[in-house]
């Protein structure tokens, strides 16, 4: 659980840092850095690839004309190199919590209260037919397990697993029963946002961030939340 909450944050930071300017992650860099946070990428192997792919560049551009890094999978390769060389060194290795050993921010009336206000915007996004089906379900659920994140303070890993359950449902019916035309399009986006770094990400990786891309897209479109543990607001 350690960097839960900053891991996004941090690496826009850093990213921004090191490019020199403020710049804005895209869709598909946040859709990157989920990639990575699922597959379980220590944040210190993501920094460290940043700062190994801008080393290069700047040792690059001295003296010549060099195109300024404008997105955040320029540094992909370099981030799974990184991770490369942590688990060689077995750096990194993470431990498991007890149950009731919650870190700061994860107290039981907090994960309750955002797992409620997950279930009100889900029941208020008035999803039509099978979707909106599996919407009350999900709700209903989140309901119930709010009320188990009082009574007793949960497993944290064990709920977030029931969690991304509860979103892989919900965005499986939405899959399926949004129109073809708003598939075409978000493929389209995503295809001509990814063009200029697809030499530079494995194919395996490529699909993985598209994915991601239109899984946010289209919870963001229909006003639905993203129920992860990670998503919990800080305030």
């Amino acid at each position: 659980m350690d960097n839960y909450f900053n891991y996004f944050t941090e690496i826009e930071e850093h990213f921004q840092r090191r490019r020199g300017s403020l710049l804005l992650l895209s869709t598909l860099d946040w859709a990157l850095i989920e990639t990575w946070r699922e597959a379980g990428i220590p944040l210190e192997a993501v920094l460290r690839g940043i700062d190994a792919a801008f080393d290069k560049h700047d040792a690059r551009k001295a003296g010549t004309r060099t195109r300024r890094v404008n997105g955040l999978a320029w540094c992909a390769q370099a981030v799974m190199q990184a991770v490369e060389e942590l688990q060689e060194a077995a750096v990194g290795i993470a431990t498991e919590r007890a149950a009731g050993d919650a870190p700061p921010g994860f107290e039981a009336e907090r994960i309750a209260a955002h797992l409620e206000i997950c279930a009100r915007e889900i029941s208020i996004a008035a999803l039509p037919g099978i979707a909106g089906e599996t919407a009350a379900t999900v709700a209903q659920r989140l309901t119930e397990l709010a009320a188990s994140a009082r009574a007793a303070s949960p497993n944290l890993e064990e709920l977030d697993r029931t969690l991304t359950v509860l979103e892989e449902k919900l965005l499986t019916t939405l899959l399926a029963t949004a129109a073809e035309a708003e598939m075409v399009e978000l493929k389209e986006i995503a295809a001509r946002e990814l063009a200029p770094y697809r030499s530079r990400m494995q194919a395996a990786q490529i699909r993985q961030v598209e994915q991601q891309f239109l899984h946010k897209r289209m919870m963001e479109k229909r006003g639905l939340p993203r129920l992860s543990l990670f998503y919990m607001s800080q305030s």
